[in-house]
């Protein structure tokens, strides 16, 4: 087994790419003439200290509804060009805790829209170009603990639509383009715990309620539109103990709602239209990751409750003539667990699944584009892979039960969009 393809050298806060970073990565040519040479962007940043973020509203009955966002960042930087090209240098190095507490106690009425919104982040960056091209080095290293925790507190209550979102991640790095190329290689590297946890605890929801948690160790989102063109190089190791996304909800009486936990080690998700899409990414998870969405209401109309758990996850599409994707993936240690359970008394329909997966990855090409696709593909599993879903109620319309464990998964298409 292949560990990511970055070099911690002890004693000191340097990180070394093994790679090479990309020398040439313009594939096509932006819609603007080139006169100057790309800006220079050197960042280095290092959080030593302890962060931490909390917000309580206490709240007797309005009329519109709550809004709460609570937010704790240990490092961020945001990068972008238009009409113009970048060369981009960026480190960044947490070692500090970061903690994010939103927390919503509503006495009788929440209103007709309600949004808490939670967010805890160690390493955070964005690199965006539109009509332009941009070269970027990106380094992220996360050594403590992240922990968002998002509630909401109305049990002798009511609520229209309510919106509860929990999110925490050791390292997130971004790319967006518009009309552009982007050549990046970017390496990251968690050793501390990840949690993402709460929930919702409401007498009577009449429209819609959404909880979710979403939790990576290390994540990376490349985005590419309007014949945009992109040749990435990732490395992303967690060896944290636990990365975890936990909600709970209970209800007396709910109309439609939602409760839904995503953990993943590593996530990697790229989606572009354009000509090109070439991405190489390399994966290595020892964490435990757990994901658990516990939903309970006396009487409800539809319920869904969804747990994924996935130690190591790469999405990669291009809606364009080529996807080059070389893919290796590493799972082991503490294993994956997924965990989902509803309880309710009487009432309609409601589904309950539970998704654990070792290594997953997907891949994508447009047929109606002449699409092509170069595929290599390694994963390996050596941990221990479990999911339980369970449901119990006294009376209901159609009851739907899912639990799916998987070491490897892969699954690569050409085809038209929309299929």
């Amino acid at each position: 087994m292949r560990k990511p393809a970055t070099t911690r050298l002890a004693g000191t806060r340097s990180v070394i790419p093994i790679f090479a970073i990309l020398s040439a990565v313009v594939t096509s040519q932006p819609a603007y003439a080139q006169t100057t040479s790309p800006s220079p962007v050197l960042n280095n940043q290092i959080n030593l200290g302890e962060l931490f973020s909390e917000q309580t509203l206490n709240v007797q009955t309005v009329s519109d509804g709550v809004t709460a966002s609570t937010t704790a960042q240990a490092n961020g930087v945001s990068i972008g060009v238009t009409n113009a090209d970048a060369s981009v240098d960026s480190t960044q190095e947490n070692q500090g805790k970061v903690y994010a507490h939103g927390v919503v106690d509503v006495g009788a009425d929440a209103g007709a829209v309600s949004a808490v919104r939670t967010t805890a982040v160690g390493n955070s960056g964005a690199l965006s170009a539109s009509n332009g091209t941009v070269s970027a080095r990106v380094v992220q290293v996360n050594s403590d603990t992240v922990t968002a925790r998002g509630q909401v507190e109305a049990a002798n209550a009511s609520a229209k639509d309510l919106t509860v979102s929990t999110l925490a991640m050791g390292n997130s790095q971004g790319v967006n383009l518009d009309n552009g190329s982007a050549g990046v290689r970017i390496s990251q590297s968690t050793t501390a715990n990840v949690l993402a946890d709460g929930g919702a605890n409401v007498g009577y929801v009449s429209g819609t309620s959404a909880v979710s948690a979403t939790t990576a160790g290390n994540n990376i989102n490349i985005s590419g539109g309007n014949q945009s063109a992109v040749r990435a190089i990732t490395d992303q190791a967690n060896t944290a103990e636990v990365t975890q996304a936990s909600k709970f909800t209970a209800y007396g009486n709910s109309y439609l709602s939602a409760t839904v936990a995503t953990a993943t080690g590593n996530n990697l998700a790229v989606q572009n239209e354009g000509p090109l899409a070439d991405v190489t990414s390399n994966q290595w998870n020892t964490s435990y990751v757990r994901g658990q969405a516990q939903g309970t209401s006396y009487l409800f109309g539809a319920a869904q409750t969804s747990a994924y758990a996935a130690g190591n996850s790469s999405q990669v599409n291009n809606v364009g003539a080529d996807l080059t994707l070389d893919n290796l993936q590493t799972n082991t240690g503490g294993g994956v667990e997924a965990i989902a359970s509803f309880e309710g008394q009487d009432g309609y329909d409601t589904v309950t699944s539970a998704t654990a997966m070792g290594n997953a990855v997907t891949g994508y090409a447009c047929s109606k584009c002449n699409g092509r696709m170069t595929v290599t593909n390694n994963q390996t599993n050596s941990a221990d892979i479990g999911a339980s879903s369970s449901t119990t109620i006294n009376s209901g319309r159609q009851v739907t039960g899912v639990s799916t464990a998987i070491g490897n998964n892969a699954s690569f298409n050409v085809t038209s969009p929309g299929y």
